[in-house]
C-alpha cells in the first residue's frame, strides 16, 4: 500500500512540475512604434516606461507576472537623446545605469539603443 501511495504522489508531483513549467506567466510583446505601445496601454500597465521618446521604435518588453520581473528594449532617433537623458538620473552604486521611477536603464548612445528593467523589489 505504501508503494502505491508513493507512486501516486510522485506521479502528481511530476504532473505539477510539468504543468507549472509549461504554463508560465511570461509574456513577450513587440511594438513597432510608440503609437502601438499607447494603443496596447503598455505604459499604463507598467510594462513600458512613461518617458519613452516619441521617436522610439522596435520596442520589445518581456514581463514575468509570477516573478514580477520586467525587461525591455527600444531604439530611438538621436534627436530625442538629450531629452531622454534629462529625464534620467544615475543610479547609485551601479556602473553607467540610469533610473527613472521604478525602472533601471542601460543606454548605448552609439547605437541609440536602450535596455530597461524594473528595479528589483529588494532594493
Amino acid at each position: 500500500m505504501k508503494k502505491i501511495l508513493i507512486a501516486i504522489l510522485l506521479f502528481f508531483a511530476v504532473i505539477y512540475l510539468l504543468l507549472n513549467s509549461y504554463f508560465q506567466d511570461v509574456l513577450i510583446n513587440k511594438y513597432p512604434t510608440v503609437a502601438s505601445v499607447k494603443e496596447a496601454k503598455a505604459i499604463e500597465h507598467g510594462w513600458v516606461p512613461g518617458i519613452i521618446p516619441p521617436s522610439a521604435y522596435d520596442i520589445e518588453e518581456v514581463h514575468d507576472i509570477d516573478k514580477n520581473q520586467l525587461f525591455g528594449r527600444f531604439s530611438y532617433k538621436e534627436q530625442d537623446e538629450a531629452t531622454l537623458l534629462k529625464s534620467l538620473s544615475l543610479a547609485p552604486d551601479m556602473n553607467n545605469t540610469y533610473q527613472w521611477e521604478s525602472f533601471l536603464f542601460k543606454i548605448n548612445r552609439e547605437q541609440n539603443r536602450v535596455k530597461y528593467r524594473n528595479k528589483p523589489n529588494n532594493k
